[in-house]
């Protein structure tokens, strides 16, 4: 697994947070709707040690 021609250091764990933005999520029902609610839910997960936020929608 190569990314940029390099191996990614495998040594150190990385934290993903998942921000799911879909009024219809099967997991929290769409919970975060609105837009100040993504800027605080994503402040929180970069406090908690997320390095990656995976935002869908």
């Amino acid at each position: 697994m190569k990314s940029k021609g390099k191996f990614p250091d495998l040594h150190t764990p990385i934290v993903m947070g998942i921000l799911n933005i879909t009024p219809d999520s099967f997991y929290d029902g769409g919970r975060y709707q609105a837009e100040q609610h993504y800027a605080i839910r994503t402040e929180k997960m970069i406090a908690d040690g997320a390095a990656i936020i995976d935002i869908g929608g």
